[in-house]
This record gives structure tokens, C-alpha cells and sequence, in this order.
């Protein structure tokens, strides 16, 4: 291509040295590159710098000498003066020349659908009975080159540039065409505001697409009751995007995803950005919603954006008062559970409030749960039943029941088969059913987990680690907790840190049958700053430590120092057990000859999970 545009150019500069133009060729996406030769006259005041900000590749050319009639115009010189054409009526629109020559390279469909009825007419010789029936007759007693065909072919189509726009945004032709009827009360420069507004406000840079495509899926999994129309369209969008490639993960990406939502909300361009987007947003800044994430609100709830502020939304976000969520608290729970302002959700709480009053679970626990799981209000009554029964069996009395819920209200979204496979895995590890009850009711988190995936893994990095599977029911009996730690987060960077310490690996499982909450310590609070102090200060062998594990779990500065410079003092030395095991007055008789003596609270409490600590429940 690039030996025939030399040779057009020394052409063309032998035959008119003064007469020449910029030619660009636009990027075209997916699949494969094509580059497009787009002439550019004088007169529609396009600039290079323009086309070059956009990412158009440029090539300047010699200009072909046109005769008026065009009947030497090659194929590719009648779309670039179709494309010229289509520039000068989206101008004429209203739209911006950078805006226009971004959709002119984004049209194809329409543009071929243009340059067909054109040379259709042209092979038929009807043009000049079709511009009389179009009233355009005298236009055309002057003669009419390619590009004013097309040009006027546009004008008469009477879509006012929308079509090609709406295809330039992603849409399928046909999908263009059908949508574009809703738009009749829409100019293009408003049009083309509103979606530059919509992909500001949807579609910037977040870290969290794979979570958004996730909590999609949850929504969609766990929702058991029948569903009125803004959440059956919200599931129909939900569908096309899965039916896409990447699926959900690419909700938050614009070339994916905006098409998808306009061809499943077609009025959602004619939203008013004063009366309609901005009060919306504006609401759920005010209960709490952070810019961020307002745009996961709406991606996962588009209808939300036809609620009437006053009759809808407003009412809706007061209802959730029930349960005592207030103030920006709101904010959060519209974060985790968006449909919990659709009218079925809505009418829904009723039925699971009155529910849960009747299994005996208190108000309180109630709200605990509502607040921290919100999804449980699109859970059926039946489910609810299903699972308390599955609870019920396993000991979980009604006193306890309410602690379970509160703790874990997952617990209750749980299919009966997925509970099942948890209490499978745990009778593998050799607990019975009456043994299984008083860990449910203590971790019922570990029973809302995924026990082919997250849970066999783990059990897999104990056994790695020399703890078997009777020897890990022991472990669990003391701390279940472990279960619930991130492999890949937590359990082997803290395992790998002591094995840098100069522990083994078999050593590292000898510490934790030992003492089964170790590696619930965090590596930077817990373990670095008293494995430093025992090496360092009290200049003993990290092996020390595999004897006796709970070491880690008294307070450094308000019993491991203490109590060691009192020892450093009187020049006495003992083991970490006894220096550490005894109570006060134990340790007073033992080493200070007194009958008792006073020290702070010795043992610090076992870890307590957190995000930070990586827990994995998936």
C-alpha cells in the first residue's frame, strides 16, 4: 500500500504541484486493523493535530483530480466521500468536528447502507424520480456528484445523525435502527453529552471489575423469589452480558458493557441529566454512596435511574429504618445489595421480618444480619425453612439460632445440597453430627463455605504441612478459625515466615497441632516482634518455640518482658513454658520466693478474624 501511495503522489505532484490534501486512515476495531484512506478537503477545516489526538494514524497524499460526475471514482474513493458527506451532516447536526470524525470511523454499517441505495439508484437511474419525491428536485437540476448523493440520501433518512452514533457506540446496526425510535425527542449534540456524561460516570478506572462481575453473580444466585420487571431486566442484561466474551468480569468495561445496557434500557438515553441522573446521584451521595461507588450501584441496578426521587426512591431508602439503618449506614447496604430498592425486595421484608419472629430469632439479630448480609431479603420463606431445618439437625437449638444468623447470615442463602457438602467434609475429617453442632454454633461461617474448593485446598496445605486428618479435627475442635484463612493471603505467608526463621516445615505442623491458633497471628504485630525479642533480647534457639507454640500468644510487653527481666535479674533461667505457664502467684512462689505479687493480665486473646487476616469463605 505504501509503494501505491508514492506513486499516486509523484502522480499527482507532476499534474498539479500546488494541489494536495491530508488523508487519514482511522482505526478500526476488533479483530483485525483496517486502514482506511479518509480524504479531508480544505473546506471541512479538519486539522492533523485534531486527528492525531484522537489516535488516527495519518498519511499525507497527492490529491486525485475529481471531474464532478465522479464516474472515475474507485470503491474506496466513494466511502471517503461518503464519509466526507456523513461528516458535513453530523456537523450541520450539531455536533463537534472532533465528535463527528469519531463516529463517521466508528458507522460502517451505516455508511454501507448509504453508498447501497445511492448506487442502487444511480444503477437503476431513478435518482432523479426519488429526489423529486424527496423534494429535493432542484437541488439535483445542477448535477450531483457522489458525496451530495450521499449527503442528501443522509438528510432525507431523517435520523439526524443518532443512527450512525448509536452504531459508533458499540451497537449492532439493527439494534441502532430499533433504539433510535426512542431517541426522537433527543438532538445528537445532547445525545452525544448524555453518553459522554454516562461513560464519566460508569465506565472510570475502578480497581474493582472482577468484584463487580462477582457480586453480579451472587445476586443472581441467591435471589429465590419471583421477580417484577425492573429486576427481570435487570437479569435479561445480566444475560447478554454473560452471553459476551468475558462475561460479567467486563461490566465495568465500556466497549463491553454500554452496548449491552442502552440495548436492554433503550430509554436510558433519553434520561434528562438535570431532572433524572444528577438528583439520583445526588441522593445517594447524601445516604452515604461514594462516587466510586455509585457507578457499581448502577451498573448492577440500572432501573434505578427511572425511579422518581419522591414517589420511588425516597420512601424505599426510609423503609430500611426498620431495621435500624440510618444515615450514611444506608449507603453501605445499597454498596453490598442494590436491588434492596426494587419493589419486589421491598415487598419482600415483610414476609422474611415476620419470618424469622416466628423461628424465635431476636429483633436484634435480625437487624444484625439484615444489615451485614442485606441479600437474605431476596431469599424466599421456603429457602429459609429449608435451611433452618438443615441447622436444626445438627443441634443448632432455637436459643442458638439467632446467634447463628446474626454471625453468619449467608448461612441461610445456602442451598441444601452446598450445606450438605460441608458437613460431608467435616464427618471426612472425623467429626460426627453431634460434635459438629457446637463448632456451627461457634464458626457457623465455616459451614457458608465452599467445601470442594476453598475448603479441600486447605486441607490439602495442612496435610503438606505433616497434619493429618485426625490429627486436624483436633486442631479444629481448639481454634475452627483456621478454616476460614486465605491460603494464599495469610496461611502460607505467615507459614513461609517462620520457615525463614529457621523452622522446618514438619516443625511449623508440629507448632500448630500444638497450639492450633498460630498462624491466626498476624506475621508484623505478633509473630516478627516477639520471635525478635526471643532471639535477640532473650538470646534464646528459635527451636524453643516448637516446644511450646502458645509462647505467641502472651502480651510481649505486659508479660514476656516483664516477666523475663525479673528472671534476667535474679540470673535464673527456666523454659518458656514455665516461664510463661504459671499464673502469678505460681510464678512468685517459684521464682521470687513471695507468696504472690501483682502483673498485668498475662495472655493476650486468641486472633480474631478480619479482612486484613485474608478470611476466605468463598
Amino acid at each position: 500500500m505504501a509503494s501505491s501511495l508514492s506513486a499516486r503522489w509523484n502522480r499527482t505532484c507532476a499534474a498539479d504541484p500546488c494541489s494536495s490534501r491530508s488523508l487519514c486512515l482511522p482505526w478500526r476495531r476488533p479483530a483485525r486493523t483496517f486502514y482506511r484512506v479518509f480524504p479531508v478537503n480544505s473546506d471541512m477545516g479538519i486539522s492533523i493535530r485534531a486527528l492525531q489526538s484522537k489516535n488516527v494514524p495519518i498519511i499525507v497524499v497527492g490529491r486525485c483530480q475529481s471531474d464532478g460526475n465522479d464516474a472515475s471514482l474507485t470503491e474506496q474513493g466513494e466511502e471517503d466521500e461518503a464519509r466526507a458527506a456523513l461528516m458535513q451532516l453530523l456537523e450541520e447536526c450539531g455536533a463537534l468536528r472532533e465528535d463527528s470524525l469519531e463516529i463517521v470511523s466508528k458507522c460502517p454499517k451505516y455508511l454501507d447502507m448509504l453508498m447501497g441505495n445511492v448506487r442502487e439508484l444511480d444503477e437503476n437511474s431513478l435518482w432523479g424520480s426519488w429526489a423529486e419525491d424527496k423534494g429535493v428536485g432542484e437541488e439535483c437540476d445542477s448535477g450531483l456528484n457522489f458525496r451530495k448523493k450521499v449527503y442528501l440520501m443522509a438528510k432525507k433518512k431523517g435520523d439526524e445523525g443518532v443512527l450512525p452514533f448509536l452504531e459508533s457506540i458499540g451497537l449492532k446496526y439493527s439494534s441502532a435502527v430499533h433504539i433510535s425510535g426512542y431517541m426522537s425527542s433527543s438532538d445528537l449534540p445532547e445525545l452525544i453529552d448524555k453518553v459522554k456524561f454516562m461513560k464519566e460516570l460508569l465506565f472510570s478506572r475502578s480497581d474493582r471489575q472482577p468484584q463487580l462481575g462477582k457480586s453480579a453473580r451472587r445476586m443472581m444466585m441467591q435471589l429465590s423469589i419471583s421477580v417484577d420487571e425492573d429486576i427481570g431486566k435487570t437479569l435479561s442484561f445480566f444475560e447478554k452480558m454473560e452471553a459476551r466474551r468475558g462475561g460479567l468480569t467486563m461490566l465495568q468495561f465500556e466497549d463491553t458493557s454500554l452496548p449491552c445496557l442502552v440495548e436492554s434500557f433503550p430509554h436510558l438515553l433519553s434520561c434528562s441529566l438535570q431532572s433524572q441522573w444528577k438528583p439520583l446521584i445526588e441522593i445517594l451521595e447524601t445516604v452515604g454512596v461514594s462516587k466510586e461507588f455509585v457507578k457499581d450501584i448502577l451498573l448492577l441496578f440500572p432501573p434505578l435511574i427511572f425511579y422518581d426521587t419522591e414517589g420511588d426512591l425516597k420512601p424505599r431508602i426510609r423503609a430500611l429504618s426498620k431495621f435500624g439503618v440510618e444515615g450514611r449506614e444506608v449507603g453501605k447496604m445499597l454498596v453490598r445489595y442494590p436491588w434492596i430498592l426494587s419493589r419486589c425486595i421491598q415487598e419482600n421484608i415483610e414476609k422474611v421480618y415476620h419470618f424469622l419472629l416466628t423461628e424465635k430469632v431476636l429483633k436484634s439479630s435480625i437487624d444484625r444480619a439484615v444489615r451485614s448480609w442485606p441479600q437474605i431479603l431476596g431469599c424466599s420463606t421456603g429457602r429459609f425453612k429449608s435451611m433452618i431445618k438443615q441447622l436444626n439437625d445438627l443441634g443448632v437449638s432455637n436459643k442458638m439460632l439467632g446467634k447463628v444468623i446474626s454471625r453468619s447470615p449467608q448461612l441461610l442463602l445456602r442451598k441444601p445440597d452446598e450445606f450438605l457438602k460441608v458437613v460431608s467434609f467435616m464427618e471426612e475429617i472425623g467429626f460426627d453430627q453431634e460434635k459438629m453442632g457446637p463448632i456451627l454454633c461457634r464458626c457457623p461461617e465455616l459451614f457458608a463455605a465452599d467445601a470442594d474448593g476453598t475448603l479441600r485446598r486447605k486441607l490439602d496445605f495442612f496435610a503438606d504441612f505433616g497434619i493429618s486428618s485426625p490429627q486436624l479435627a483436633r486442631v479444629l475442635r481448639k481454634y475452627p478459625e483456621l478454616l476460614l484463612l486465605d491460603v494464599d493471603r495469610t496461611l502460607l505467608p505467615r507459614a513461609r515466615f517462620l520457615m525463614k526463621a529457621g523452622l522446618s516445615r514438619r516443625q511449623v505442623g508440629a507448632m500448630v497441632f500444638r497450639f492450633s491458633p498460630l498462624l491466626g497471628y498476624s506475621v508484623e504485630e505478633v509473630l516478627r516482634p516477639k520471635l525478635e525479642f526471643l532471639v535477640h533480647a532473650m538470646e534464646r534457639p528459635v527451636g524453643e518455640v516448637v516446644d511450646y507454640p502458645r509462647y505467641f500468644s502472651y502480651s510481649l510487653e505486659k508479660k514476656i518482658k516483664p516477666r523475663f527481666r525479673l528472671l534476667r535479674a535474679r540470673k535464673l533461667d527456666c523454659s518458656l513454658k514455665d516461664m510463661l505457664a504459671k499464673n502469678d502467684d505460681e510464678f512468685a512462689e517459684d521464682f521470687l520466693g513471695l507468696t504472690s505479687m501483682l502483673l498485668l493480665p498475662p495472655q493476650q486473646p486468641l486472633p480474631s478474624l478480619s479482612e486484613s487476616d485474608g478470611v476466605d469463605i468463598s
